[in-house]
């Protein structure tokens, strides 16, 4: 036995008498122990990741393998979670979000598998949770009426007027029609429909818009008896809590209740392809003005499918072949592509898929032309085989080998849990009946691959076998359609008209009668009593607060955060934001985004860009801007350069960093340009996917310094200035000389930057810290002198009104209005922020989502910004949704309230409070909390003012801030839309 596996396992990896063990390995890198279980009846299996973590995750994921593109997989997934035997209440999923303690929560349905995780680091929490999902994935009771709310529905415009239109509703059929807005997604979709002609990848598992309508809910119950089956199941638990107690559970609640399916649900080989195949397709776009062409709208991408994504060598071999070729901008294809005239920018479709059981491998360019396809694959094709003649750098190849490396030890942060992201990454391969250990085991991989790179012709034989001959190649241009979308609208109106001619009086009043009976269950009031809970007394006393320790390094500032970061070393320097004129403001988004990106020290980006994946794990900057916590107005910002190594590179890491920052040159203007138009791709693609988040951005814009700057440069008004400079470049007679500007631009904001007050952030073992601050006192002599006269930063006040509508390609809409409230030090931000999930909870997930079909929305409060946010997102309407954001003010204010809603509000605050991040992420968030004057001290009180948080406290903030003629609105959506409800009095701008 492990010696992590002792640690946290205290009676033994001896499995509950239903399973029977398989097998254990220590995974030393990632320091714990995965054991293998299976079930003796079923066959389901269980792999659980033992180490000593008190955020215990579980995961169970089936194989779902759909034969068409109606969706089933996907909104299977929804209605699983609307209910189930032990707990038939219409929504327990959402209803346990708010009744938890949960760190993560959530569903996916991927192309081939869905799954069902959770967190949590409280033990209570986790029981309840495990107990809900299993009855919910194995017991579901799959109401008629939650298919017809999550997936489609036939509704007459006017619910209760047979002579009205018809229309589809649904959740899913509305975010899948968001989805699909995406020209990036749609790309994906179609290319995948030619790489894999006869299997599953060939459908849309999300589903296509199109096709969900065609979904029967016999389909659905009948996909669900097959692939809802423990036999078909992959369960997958990570933490310290013991296996064996686990699969009591799991037999208990669950498995007893089944015999072995007796028939195994997978994937075949795809049939391949004799010759390469050139596919022309369209995607849909709406051309906002008469000025604006379809010139450098096109996508090309070529495809290659591979070998199975379970045999762990092969997929390595694969993914260092990837990052070899395209890893960043010295990468030989990623070079081409970024540096040909044949487009703007590479495709975000580039390297390796690795999710299916047979990969790919796939690069691709955005803003290009249809009659420049030949071109494009003549470049590929010509890259390729000039590297099989002329081989790579062996350091080129090592440096990929040491980000590899890199990538297994850290410990991982952000929106999922550690152990979570273990579990993701051998998911796949546990799906298709592979070996997930040897997914997070890969150090003896690695260790083979060191001597394979060895050999010089090592990744040209690659190429050469895997790619050069292969001929199951798919060459793939996707032209814009100004047309598509009417097309489409018009394709669905056409259809629904068929139908209503064709409908009896029955069926007429059939629709109607279901309009009636759903509208009638989501006003029922559930008994929640049913479903398991934790309160408030299992809220933990303290709030954990990664804590450094101070020095001083040359006269600066310097924060060391002793964290347990497995052999991985995290550096920053932080330069307080002098004062800049708005010109500077308005770039320092890019400068922030370019800088790292550029020559440094006499050596040119590819050359920099190659000692970047050498020596460290990459090198960023970006700028911080908040208001102080006690006045919104009163900001300040910091410009941050990050960067990340191996113990061993830290010497190395800290040089590098200190030449970028002090000798980085802005002369290189035709790399300028390149990284502005991929700039340009990026925030283009932003609106589909996060619209929500740039609608609440445009209307607190007029409430805070902080979020005016926000939206004039990262926000809508951000894109409209990245097009308008992108243009510029483009100019024939004026592009240098706009570059040369612009580069001016960036050197002058560097060198302002550069003269502020510096401080440095080093996170990692105690015992590298001796060595880090030696490096920084020996590199850091050799910096300029700061500004002692500069003035300090600052942005004029503002409080202003703003009504907009934003008119973009997107197939549905994004509405927000936003209040001005308090800052976070008031005593009213804890009740405020308690309301946004009272209202959510209570009212708006009702009205926006089930009621309304958005895929999601609800309410925040944003203290930073001093104001209060409302928001829906891949929303079919718009209006009405404004609407509800107003109805629930009322609903707060008139109605009689259920005490467990305040509860529940509590929790989740406290919650998301508590969430754990990443051993490093802990540490960056303390140190830049205390910075902005969220001291320890400071964000323990403001928690304890969460908990003491009363019924009077929300309705006293309702009646104080929310006042209709304060509220600033702002609504992203499409044309059709647009013309149906018109501009409500508001602005019109035109994306």
């Amino acid at each position: 036995m492990s010696s992590v596996a002792e640690s946290v396992v205290a009676d033994d990896l001896s499995p509950f008498e239903s399973f029977e063990l398989v097998r254990t390995e220590e995974v030393q890198s990632l320091n714990l122990t995965m054991i293998e279980y299976r079930h003796r009846k079923t066959g389901a299996v269980h792999y659980h990741l033992a180490t000593d973590n008190d955020e215990n995750v579980f995961l169970v994921a089936l194989r779902t393998v759909p034969t068409d593109s109606c969706g089933v997989a996907h909104i299977l997934e929804h209605t699983s979670l609307c209910g189930s035997e032990r707990y038939p209440v219409r929504d327990p999923f959402f209803m346990m979000i708010r009744r938890s303690l949960n760190t993560f929560m959530n569903a996916f349905t991927s192309s081939d598998w869905t799954a069902y995780p959770f967190a949590s680091q409280n033990r209570k929490d986790f029981n309840n949770l495990l107990d809900v999902y299993l009855d919910a994935v194995f017991l579901a009771r799959l109401d008629s009426l939650d298919f017809a709310q999550e997936g489609h529905r036939l509704e007459f415009e006017t619910a209760d007027d047979a002579s009205s239109d018809l229309v589809y509703k649904g959740v899913v059929f509305n975010e899948m029609k968001g989805a699909m807005s995406s020209p990036v997604s749609a790309v994906y979709d179609l290319l995948n429909r030619y790489l894999f002609p006869t299997n599953t990848y060939h459908f849309n598992s999300g589903g296509d818009p199109a096709s969900i309508p065609d979904l029967s809910y016999e389909q659905l119950t009948s996909f669900y008896k097959t692939h809802y089956h423990p036999s078909n199941a992959v369960f997958m638990t990570y933490g310290n809590m013991s296996p064996r107690v686990h699969q009591q559970t799991f037999e208990e609640k669950a498995l007893s209740r089944f015999d072995a399916l007796g028939v195994e649900i997978s994937v075949p080989d795809e049939k391949r392809y004799l010759s390469p195949l050139k596919i022309e397709e369209s995607y849909a776009i709406d051309l906002q003005d008469e000025s604006e062409t379809l010139d450098n709208k096109t996508h090309h991408v070529i495809a290659w499918l591979l070998g199975h994504s379970t045999d762990i060598e092969e997929r390595l071999r694969l993914q260092l072949l990837s990052d070899v070729l395209m890893d960043n901008s010295a990468s030989p294809l990623m070079l081409a592509l970024e540096t040909t005239d044949i487009g703007t920018s590479p495709s975000r479709l580039c390297g390796v898929e690795e999710g299916n059981r047979e990969m790919s491998f796939m690069c691709g360019i955005e803003g290009s032309n249809p009659d420049q396809v030949d071109a494009f694959e003549t470049l590929v094709i010509e890259t390729l085989e000039k590297v099989v003649a002329e081989g790579v750098p062996q350091e080129n190849v090592e440096a990929m080998l040491h980000q590899l490396e890199l990538s297994q030890r850290e410990v991982g942060g952000g929106g999922y849990p550690y152990g979570l992201q273990l579990i993701l990454a051998g998911l796949s391969t546990a799906i298709h009946r592979g070996d997930p250990v040897a997914s997070l085991n890969i150090d003896p991989v690695l260790a083979k691959l060191r001597e394979e790179i060895k050999d010089r012709q090592f990744i040209p034989r690659l190429i050469q076998e895997n790619i050069l001959d292969n001929q199951h190649r798919v060459l793939l241009t996707v032209k814009p359609d100004p047309e598509l979308n009417k097309k489409r609208q018009q394709a669905e109106a056409a259809q629904l008209q068929t139908i209503k001619e064709n409908l009896s009086d029955s069926e007429k009043a059939d629709i109607i009668s279901l309009a009636q009976r759903l509208a009638d269950r989501q006003e029922e009031k559930d008994d929640e009593s049913i479903l398991p809970k934790v309160g408030l007394e299992d809220v933990p006393e303290t709030l954990h607060v990664a804590k450094g320790e101070e020095k001083t390094v040359l006269e600066a500032k310097a924060s060391f955060y002793p964290q347990g970061t497995n052999g991985i070393v995290y550096e920053q320097v932080v330069f307080q934001m002098p004062a800049l004129e708005p010109a500077l403001l308005n770039v320092l988004p890019l400068y922030t985004r370019f800088v790292t990106e550029l020559g440094v020290g006499g050596k040119n980006y590819l050359e920099v860009q190659t000692i970047q994946a050498q020596c460290t794990g990459g090198l960023s900057a970006y700028s911080a801007i908040r208001g102080a916590i006690d006045d919104e107005q009163n900001v300040s910002g910091n410009v941050v350069f990050s960067s990340k190594a191996l113990v061993n590179n830290i010497q190395p890491m800290s040089e590098l960093l200190w030449q970028t920052i002090q000798q980085v040159e802005f002369t290189e203007y035709d790399r300028l340009s390149e990284l502005v138009a991929q700039q340009r791709a990026q925030m283009d693609q932003s609106v589909t996917g996060g619209g929500h988040g740039l609608a609440m951005l445009a209307a607190s814009s007029g409430m805070s310094p902080a979020a005016a700057l926000g939206h004039q440069t990262t926000g809508l008004e951000g894109i409209k200035l990245l097009r308008k400079l992108d243009d510029s470049f483009r100019d024939k007679d004026s592009g240098a000389a706009n570059i040369k500007l612009f580069a001016a631009q960036l050197a002058q904001l560097h060198q302002e930057i550069m003269q502020s007050e510096k401080q440095f952030l080093v996170v990692g073992e105690q015992e590298v810290f001796a060595e880090c601050e030696q490096v920084l006192e020996k590199q850091w002599a050799q910096s300029e002198i700061k500004n002692v006269d500069a003035k300090a930063f600052s942005l004029p006040s503002i409080r202003s009104k703003v009504e907009q509508i934003w008119v973009t390609s997107t197939q549905v809409s994004f509405c927000s209005r936003v209040y001005p409230t308090v800052a976070v030090e008031h005593k009213d931000a804890a009740a405020l922020t308690i309301l946004g999930g009272y209202l959510r909870n209570g009212f708006l997930h009702t009205a926006i989502r089930e009621k309304g079909g958005a895929y999601g929305g609800g309410a925040m409060q944003d203290s930073a910004g001093a104001c209060f946010k409302f928001f829906s997102y891949r929303d079919p309407r718009m209006s009405e949704t404004l609407q509800d954001f107003d109805r629930s003010i009322d609903w707060l204010l008139n109605e009689t309230h259920e005490p467990r809603l305040l509860e529940e509000a509590i929790l989740g605050v406290v919650s998301d409070i508590d969430k754990p991040s990443s051993p490093a992420g802990e540490a960056k968030t303390a140190f830049h909390n205390d910075m902005s004057g969220r001291t320890e001290e400071q964000r323990r009180r403001f928690r304890l003012n969460i908990l003491k948080v009363s019924q009077e406290d929300l309705i006293r903030v309702g009646t104080t801030y929310f006042s209709k003629d304060k509220a600033s609105t702002a609504i992203i959506t499409n044309k059709a839309t647009f013309e149906r409800e018109g501009d409500l009095g508001f602005k019109v701008i035109h994306l």
